[in-house]
Protein backbone atom coordinates (compact mmCIF):
# COMPACT_ATOMS: atom_id res chain seq x y z
CA UNK A 1 0.00 0.00 0.00
CA UNK A 2 1.11 3.50 -0.83
CA UNK A 3 2.56 5.73 1.89
CA UNK A 4 0.20 8.80 2.87
CA UNK A 5 2.14 12.42 3.18
CA UNK A 6 1.62 14.70 5.55
CA UNK A 7 3.20 18.73 4.84
CA UNK A 8 4.25 20.07 7.96
CA UNK A 9 3.14 23.52 7.70
CA UNK A 10 6.21 24.95 9.90
CA UNK A 11 8.89 23.87 7.43
CA UNK A 12 6.93 23.88 4.14
CA UNK A 13 6.18 26.78 1.92
CA UNK A 14 7.83 29.46 4.47
CA UNK A 15 7.35 32.00 1.49
CA UNK A 16 3.89 32.39 2.28
CA UNK A 17 3.10 33.79 5.85
CA UNK A 18 0.33 32.56 7.19
CA UNK A 19 -0.67 29.05 8.00
CA UNK A 20 -3.85 28.60 6.03
CA UNK A 21 -2.41 29.72 2.97
CA UNK A 22 0.66 27.52 3.20
CA UNK A 23 -2.18 24.48 3.82
CA UNK A 24 -3.95 25.84 0.43
CA UNK A 25 -0.40 25.81 -1.21
CA UNK A 26 0.04 22.17 0.40
CA UNK A 27 -3.42 20.92 -1.02
CA UNK A 28 -2.85 22.52 -4.39
CA UNK A 29 0.46 20.50 -4.51
CA UNK A 30 -0.92 17.04 -3.72
CA UNK A 31 -0.58 16.89 -0.20
CA UNK A 32 -4.08 15.42 1.36
CA UNK A 33 -2.89 16.27 4.97
CA UNK A 34 -0.75 18.66 6.84
CA UNK A 35 0.41 19.00 10.05
CA UNK A 36 2.55 22.17 11.99
CA UNK A 37 3.54 23.01 15.25
CA UNK A 38 2.09 24.83 18.08
CA UNK A 39 0.00 27.01 15.78
CA UNK A 40 0.57 30.47 17.87
CA UNK A 41 -1.46 33.44 16.19
CA UNK A 42 -3.76 31.16 14.20
CA UNK A 43 -7.15 30.81 15.02
CA UNK A 44 -8.88 27.27 15.15
CA UNK A 45 -12.05 28.07 12.96
CA UNK A 46 -9.44 29.68 10.62
CA UNK A 47 -7.39 26.60 9.59
CA UNK A 48 -10.51 24.72 9.85
CA UNK A 49 -12.30 26.66 7.83
CA UNK A 50 -9.31 26.14 4.93
CA UNK A 51 -9.05 22.77 5.59
CA UNK A 52 -12.28 22.43 4.62
CA UNK A 53 -12.16 24.00 1.70
CA UNK A 54 -9.09 22.33 0.78
CA UNK A 55 -10.50 18.50 1.62
CA UNK A 56 -7.08 17.92 3.40
CA UNK A 57 -6.87 16.29 6.89
CA UNK A 58 -5.03 18.01 9.77
CA UNK A 59 -2.89 15.41 10.97
CA UNK A 60 -1.02 16.04 13.73
CA UNK A 61 -0.59 19.63 16.37
CA UNK A 62 2.51 19.92 18.99
CA UNK A 63 1.55 21.08 22.33
CA UNK A 64 2.50 24.41 23.19
CA UNK A 65 6.01 25.22 23.78
CA UNK A 66 6.10 26.94 27.28
CA UNK A 67 7.99 30.17 27.26
CA UNK A 68 10.44 30.66 24.09
CA UNK A 69 11.86 33.51 25.73
CA UNK A 70 13.08 31.65 28.71
CA UNK A 71 14.32 28.71 26.36
CA UNK A 72 11.75 26.13 27.10
CA UNK A 73 10.59 23.73 23.85
CA UNK A 74 7.97 22.21 25.82
CA UNK A 75 6.98 21.10 29.49
CA UNK A 76 5.78 17.36 29.72
CA UNK A 77 9.17 16.35 31.36
CA UNK A 78 10.07 19.77 32.88
CA UNK A 79 10.30 19.86 37.25
CA UNK A 80 8.18 22.35 38.55
CA UNK A 81 6.17 23.33 35.08
CA UNK A 82 3.33 20.73 36.02
CA UNK A 83 0.11 23.48 36.18
CA UNK A 84 1.65 24.78 32.99
CA UNK A 85 1.95 21.90 31.25
CA UNK A 86 -1.58 20.84 32.12
CA UNK A 87 -2.63 24.54 30.79
CA UNK A 88 -0.90 23.96 27.65
CA UNK A 89 -1.92 20.63 27.03
CA UNK A 90 -6.08 21.33 27.78
CA UNK A 91 -5.00 24.45 25.09
CA UNK A 92 -3.63 21.85 22.25
CA UNK A 93 -6.79 19.45 23.05
CA UNK A 94 -9.21 22.60 22.25
CA UNK A 95 -7.63 23.50 19.44
CA UNK A 96 -7.23 19.80 18.11
CA UNK A 97 -10.72 19.05 18.78
CA UNK A 98 -11.56 22.48 16.77
CA UNK A 99 -9.79 21.78 13.86
CA UNK A 100 -10.41 17.83 13.57
CA UNK A 101 -6.86 16.65 14.36
CA UNK A 102 -6.55 13.11 16.29
CA UNK A 103 -2.75 13.70 17.17
CA UNK A 104 -0.94 15.49 19.45
CA UNK A 105 2.77 15.55 20.19
CA UNK A 106 3.32 16.05 23.31
CA UNK A 107 6.86 18.03 23.76
CA UNK A 108 8.91 16.45 26.70
CA UNK A 109 10.97 19.57 26.85
CA UNK A 110 14.06 20.63 28.06
CA UNK A 111 17.06 20.21 30.53
CA UNK A 112 16.82 23.25 32.79
CA UNK A 113 18.97 25.77 32.40
CA UNK A 114 22.10 25.34 35.12
CA UNK A 115 21.29 21.93 36.00
CA UNK A 116 23.29 18.66 34.95
CA UNK A 117 21.30 16.07 32.60
CA UNK A 118 22.39 13.38 34.37
CA UNK A 119 21.87 15.02 38.48
CA UNK A 120 18.24 15.76 36.85
CA UNK A 121 17.31 12.38 34.77
CA UNK A 122 15.45 10.62 37.39
CA UNK A 123 12.99 13.80 38.63
CA UNK A 124 12.57 14.41 34.87
CA UNK A 125 11.72 11.31 34.16
CA UNK A 126 9.33 10.79 36.86
CA UNK A 127 7.41 14.02 35.58
CA UNK A 128 7.23 12.86 32.40
CA UNK A 129 5.60 9.75 32.95
CA UNK A 130 3.05 11.74 35.76
CA UNK A 131 2.32 13.98 32.79
CA UNK A 132 2.07 11.44 29.99
CA UNK A 133 -0.66 9.76 32.48
CA UNK A 134 -2.55 12.70 32.77
CA UNK A 135 -2.27 13.94 29.10
CA UNK A 136 -3.33 9.50 28.58
CA UNK A 137 -6.28 10.11 30.30
CA UNK A 138 -7.48 13.73 29.15
CA UNK A 139 -6.71 12.58 25.19
CA UNK A 140 -8.83 9.23 25.50
CA UNK A 141 -12.03 11.45 26.63
CA UNK A 142 -11.69 13.02 23.10
CA UNK A 143 -10.33 10.03 21.26
CA UNK A 144 -6.99 11.57 20.53
CA UNK A 145 -3.59 9.72 19.99
CA UNK A 146 -0.69 11.26 22.41
CA UNK A 147 2.76 10.96 20.50
CA UNK A 148 6.39 11.42 21.71
CA UNK A 149 9.21 12.16 19.67
CA UNK A 150 13.11 11.87 20.95
CA UNK A 151 15.18 14.15 19.12
CA UNK A 152 18.85 14.38 18.87
CA UNK A 153 21.12 16.49 20.97
CA UNK A 154 23.88 16.20 19.28
CA UNK A 155 22.95 18.89 16.36
CA UNK A 156 19.37 19.93 16.49
CA UNK A 157 19.48 20.73 20.58
CA UNK A 158 21.79 19.55 23.10
CA UNK A 159 19.17 20.20 26.09
CA UNK A 160 16.46 18.42 24.69
CA UNK A 161 15.26 15.54 27.36
CA UNK A 162 14.24 12.53 25.18
CA UNK A 163 16.97 11.61 22.37
CA UNK A 164 16.44 8.05 21.25
CA UNK A 165 13.57 5.58 20.86
CA UNK A 166 15.07 3.12 23.17
CA UNK A 167 14.55 6.22 25.76
CA UNK A 168 10.52 6.81 24.39
CA UNK A 169 10.10 3.31 24.25
CA UNK A 170 11.04 2.66 28.04
CA UNK A 171 8.73 5.78 29.05
CA UNK A 172 6.39 4.67 26.92
CA UNK A 173 6.14 1.13 28.61
CA UNK A 174 6.01 2.60 32.26
CA UNK A 175 3.08 4.64 31.36
CA UNK A 176 1.41 2.14 30.05
CA UNK A 177 -1.21 3.66 28.19
CA UNK A 178 -2.58 2.28 24.62
CA UNK A 179 -3.36 5.67 23.50
CA UNK A 180 0.05 6.97 23.21
CA UNK A 181 2.54 6.03 20.67
CA UNK A 182 6.32 7.09 19.25
CA UNK A 183 6.22 10.03 16.97
CA UNK A 184 9.57 8.81 14.54
CA UNK A 185 11.69 11.55 13.02
CA UNK A 186 14.09 9.31 10.86
CA UNK A 187 16.50 12.81 10.92
CA UNK A 188 16.95 12.48 14.68
CA UNK A 189 17.02 8.68 14.60
CA UNK A 190 19.74 8.61 12.01
CA UNK A 191 21.59 10.96 13.81
CA UNK A 192 21.17 9.07 17.34
CA UNK A 193 21.48 5.22 16.30
CA UNK A 194 21.53 4.90 12.63
CA UNK A 195 19.94 1.68 11.85
CA UNK A 196 17.16 3.00 10.46
CA UNK A 197 15.96 -0.78 9.03
CA UNK A 198 16.25 -2.83 12.74
CA UNK A 199 14.94 0.39 14.53
CA UNK A 200 11.53 1.05 12.44
CA UNK A 201 11.29 -3.33 12.57
CA UNK A 202 11.56 -3.52 16.74
CA UNK A 203 9.71 -0.22 17.43
CA UNK A 204 7.19 -0.45 14.75
CA UNK A 205 4.26 -1.52 17.10
CA UNK A 206 4.49 1.47 18.41
CA UNK A 207 4.80 4.22 15.83
CA UNK A 208 1.89 6.30 15.53
CA UNK A 209 3.56 9.16 12.89
CA UNK A 210 6.74 9.20 11.16
CA UNK A 211 8.72 11.95 10.11
CA UNK A 212 11.31 12.39 6.80
CA UNK A 213 14.37 15.10 6.05
CA UNK A 214 17.43 14.30 4.64
CA UNK A 215 20.84 13.86 6.87
CA UNK A 216 22.82 15.86 7.74
CA UNK A 217 21.26 19.31 5.93
CA UNK A 218 17.51 18.73 7.09
CA UNK A 219 16.43 19.26 3.40
CA UNK A 220 14.13 17.29 0.74
CA UNK A 221 14.57 13.50 0.86
CA UNK A 222 16.81 13.40 -2.24
CA UNK A 223 18.72 16.15 -1.47
CA UNK A 224 22.41 14.63 -0.63
CA UNK A 225 22.78 13.11 1.94
CA UNK A 226 23.30 9.93 4.29
CA UNK A 227 19.53 8.23 3.62
CA UNK A 228 18.22 6.37 0.69
CA UNK A 229 14.63 7.29 0.90
CA UNK A 230 13.76 5.09 -1.90
CA UNK A 231 14.81 2.17 0.26
CA UNK A 232 13.35 3.56 3.41
CA UNK A 233 9.82 3.70 1.67
CA UNK A 234 9.61 0.62 0.11
CA UNK A 235 10.59 -0.56 3.74
CA UNK A 236 7.92 1.57 5.36
CA UNK A 237 5.73 -0.41 2.79
CA UNK A 238 6.54 -3.79 3.38
CA UNK A 239 5.94 -3.08 6.77
CA UNK A 240 2.53 -2.74 6.10
CA UNK A 241 2.92 1.20 7.60
CA UNK A 242 -0.49 3.21 7.13
CA UNK A 243 0.10 6.08 9.40
CA UNK A 244 1.33 9.16 7.63
CA UNK A 245 4.73 10.39 6.73
CA UNK A 246 5.72 14.09 7.95
CA UNK A 247 7.39 15.92 5.37
CA UNK A 248 9.72 18.18 8.15
CA UNK A 249 12.29 19.50 6.12
CA UNK A 250 13.31 22.90 5.32
CA UNK A 251 13.09 23.13 1.36
CA UNK A 252 16.37 24.23 -0.52
CA UNK A 253 14.80 26.82 -2.66
CA UNK A 254 10.97 27.16 -3.18
CA UNK A 255 9.28 24.43 -1.92
CA UNK A 256 6.87 23.33 -4.89
CA UNK A 257 10.46 23.12 -6.94
CA UNK A 258 11.74 20.55 -4.14
CA UNK A 259 8.91 18.32 -4.60
CA UNK A 260 10.12 16.77 -7.61
CA UNK A 261 10.93 13.59 -5.05
CA UNK A 262 7.12 13.00 -4.15
CA UNK A 263 5.78 13.25 -7.51
CA UNK A 264 8.16 10.95 -8.42
CA UNK A 265 7.13 8.29 -5.81
CA UNK A 266 3.67 8.57 -6.83
CA UNK A 267 4.38 7.70 -10.31
CA UNK A 268 6.24 5.31 -9.26
CA UNK A 269 3.08 3.63 -7.39
CA UNK A 270 1.03 4.40 -10.76
CA UNK A 271 -0.91 7.82 -8.82
CA UNK A 272 -1.98 10.68 -9.43
CA UNK A 273 -0.42 14.14 -7.72
CA UNK A 274 -2.32 13.52 -4.09
CA UNK A 275 -2.08 9.68 -4.05
CA UNK A 276 -4.89 8.79 -6.03
CA UNK A 277 -4.43 6.18 -8.69
CA UNK A 278 -4.69 6.89 -11.97
CA UNK A 279 -7.18 3.91 -12.89
CA UNK A 280 -9.90 5.18 -10.81
CA UNK A 281 -9.87 8.41 -12.85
Amino acid sequence: MALRFSANLSWLFPELPALPARLEAAAAAGFGAVEAAWPAGCPAQELRAAAERARVRIALLNTPPGDPEAGELGLAAVPGRQAAFREGLEAAVRYARAVGCPRIHVMAGRVPLGTDRAAVAGEMETTFIENLRYAADLLSQEDMIGLLEPINNRITDPRYYLNTPHQAAAILEKVGRPNLKLQLDLFHCQIMDGNLSRNLETYFPLIGHIQIAQVPGRHEPDSPGELNFPYIFEFLESLGYTGYVGCEYAPKGETLEGLGWLRSYWESRGLQDGGTSKAAK
